[in-house]
């Protein structure tokens, strides 16, 4: 069992930068992928990153690719995502995951991940 709990959400200007933790309880938390999805409202909640569970793996979406970076730190079995130069379409709830998915591979979809966090809002003003 894997609990996963978001921070670092707010109200940033466009253009502005945001830091968003995921805190992850378990010591078994390095045997997960992890990644990280939004939800805008009245939209399908969408992929927006993966990390393998080794870190050594990334993947973004084309929305995002070149102003967002995630990282993970197993030691303190946190996951991160950092977002440079928002804009207002980044305004969503952001979610943090965990997936078993075998060897150190990345999961990009919804069903390939088994836990999820309860999200935290981010609001990117024009």
């Amino acid at each position: 069992q894997v609990h996963l709990v978001e921070s670092g959400g707010g109200l940033v200007q466009s253009g502005g930068s945001l830091r968003l933790s995921c805190a992850a309880s378990g010591r078994t938390f390095s045997r997960y992928a992890s990644g990280w999805f939004r939800q805008a409202p009245g939209k399908e909640r969408e992929f927006v990153a993966a990390i393998s569970r080794s870190g050594s793996t990334t993947f973004y979406a084309d929305s995002v690719k070149g102003r967002f970076t995630i990282s993970r730190d197993n030691a303190k079995i946190t996951v991160y995502l950092q977002m440079n130069s928002l804009k207002p379409e980044d305004t969503a709830v952001y979610y943090c995951t965990a997936s078993s998915i075998a060897w150190d591979a990345i999961a990009t979809e919804r069903s390939e991940y088994d836990y999820w966090g309860q999200g935290t809002q981010v609001t990117v003003s024009s």
